[in-house]
């Protein structure tokens, strides 16, 4: 069978307090004009994904003004944002088109991912078909992951106090290690000391682009 491989979905992950960071994670100003999830968008739009479901909770409101408005990107929010991660992802995955062969995730927090980065894993996971596969840099698991449609329906009934991680490494799940070489999958962040780290780290490779 000849898949398209447009036919991924991701999920952008924006719906946590962010109360180490002290205000809306998503917000963060990159530089004078844009945001941490402007700047995640944009770089998605720019690849193989054929859709974007950004999931809001905490801010939503201080954050829907930055959703780009494109035939790509839609959004949802997450009434139970306070159970975490698990029940943003499952919120989400609830949206994803019944098209697509992938799910991926990314949350809102790994500002730098680049598009080919995206666009290779979308390949890869296409070629290999398993049913998770997760991107590493040295060996070191990062993101996004890309979860196999198949799962959804067990992702849905997962509990939401139980990790994602953890459901990968159960016995009957066939997960794929991807070696990368783009360190930008490893870096997020969670402080304000942590983002202006990053910025800079990324500013001294990418001067022009931030």
């Amino acid at each position: 069978m000849r898949y398209n491989i447009s036919m991924i979905s991701c999920i952008l992950l924006t719906a946590g307090n962010s109360s180490r960071f002290g205000s809306p994670k998503a917000l963060a100003l990159l530089n004078n004009t844009t945001n941490v999830i402007t700047r995640l968008q944009n770089t998605l739009l720019a690849t193989q994904v054929h859709e974007v479901i950004v999931v809001l909770g905490a801010h939503s409101e201080k954050i829907k003004p930055s959703i780009i408005r494109h035939k790509k990107i839609k959004s949802t929010v997450n009434q139970e944002h306070q159970l975490g991660q698990t029940s943003s992802f499952k919120t989400g995955l609830q949206m994803v088109s019944n098209r697509s062969l992938g799910v991926m995730l990314l949350p809102v927090d790994c500002p730098f991912i680049q598009a080919q980065t995206i666009d290779r894993l979308i390949r890869e996971f296409i070629q290999t078909n398993p049913h998770i596969l997760i991107p590493t840099y040295h060996k070191k698991n990062g993101h996004p992951p890309i979860f196999n449609v198949s799962l959804v329906p067990a992702l849905l009934q997962m509990d939401n106090s139980m990790g994602l991680n953890s459901y990968q490494k159960q016995s009957n799940i066939n997960t794929f290690y991807f070696e990368i070489d783009d360190e930008w999958i490893l870096k997020s962040f969670n402080t304000s000391i942590d983002f202006e780290r990053l910025k800079k780290e990324y500013s001294l490779e990418h001067a022009a682009e931030i």
